[in-house]
């Protein structure tokens, strides 16, 4: 049905890779803004917003698919690991009360959908001119 495979196989390391750096990057820099107080207001919320468009979207590039419906089993799979590693990491802190704030929906499905749009932001080379 899909054809999420490179050269014939799932790309395993670019699930578990991306899965774990996105949350990794994520996870350090709402910490580095929790550490020095920077967690009130819009601004944290649009560069942690920010990182995360960028971060899935290089996921979704990383994987040099060139249909939506091939990325859709890892951008599931990366939202999966995100969301075992909250529940994991977060939630013994502050317990599943996190899962009542909408930022961390929102962030889920940013995560199933940006790279769900890498094969729109490749550059196609342009046509040659015939002069």
């Amino acid at each position: 049905m899909f054809s999420s495979y490179a050269n014939g196989r799932f790309q395993w390391d670019k699930l578990l890779f991306w899965g774990i750096g996105i949350y990794a990057v994520m996870f350090l820099l709402w910490n580095f803004f929790v550490l020095y107080g920077f967690t009130a207001g819009i601004i944290p919320r649009i560069i942690l917003l920010v990182a995360l468009v960028i971060a899935a979207t290089l996921s979704g590039r990383s994987l040099h698919l060139s249909k939506a419906a091939d990325i859709l089993p890892y951008a599931v799979g990366w939202v999966v690991i995100t969301m075992i590693l909250d529940t994991l990491m977060i939630s013994p802190a502050i317990g599943l009360s996190m899962y009542a704030d909408w930022n961390i929906w929102v962030g889920y499905l940013l995560l199933l959908t940006i790279p769900l749009l890498a094969p729109h932001t490749k550059h196609a080379p342009e046509p040659p001119h015939i002069t």
